[in-house]
């Protein structure tokens, strides 16, 4: 279970540590892809990557094929180097808005990457009374 969030920067050659604790659950080489609707990249282990495409995989094509072709075409597979560092596309970067600034978050199976103020502006959209009436409803 990946959780917790950290702070980084990703240097002038697109590179970014990898916090050590999430490394451990990822291994040495994991998926990058990357969420329109939230602007971050997401981060799969190739163990849950195997289960991620399972999903699609029984999605009918004809239905899907928009999101079948964006999902696959902006997958890259990362390795981690000596340092503990992986390098982030480019083309991943601009998607997400990732300028220098970055908060790594665990979210139980993956690895959220957002740009920070990215997500403080997303942050503040947050309603916390519809995430304490949804937490009632499941009995937490």
């Amino acid at each position: 279970m990946l959780y917790g969030r950290y702070e980084h920067t990703v240097d002038a050659k697109n590179r970014m540590f990898v916090p050590a604790k999430f490394k451990d659950e990822l291994g040495s080489s994991f998926k990058l892809t990357y969420n329109d609707f939230n602007k971050c990249i997401l981060v799969y282990s190739d163990m849950e990557w195997a289960k991620y495409e399972e999903k699609i995989s029984q999605l009918p094509s004809l239905k899907f094929d928009d999101f079948i072709r964006e999902i696959y075409s902006n997958t890259v597979d990362v390795q981690v180097d000596s340092q503990g560092r992986i390098i982030i596309p480019s083309f991943l970067k601009e998607k997400v808005e990732i300028e220098k600034n970055v908060l790594v978050m665990g979210v139980g199976t993956h690895i959220e990457i957002w740009a920070q103020e990215v997500f403080a502006e997303k942050s503040k959209k947050v309603d916390m009374n519809k995430i304490k009436e949804l937490m009632m409803e499941l009995g937490f």
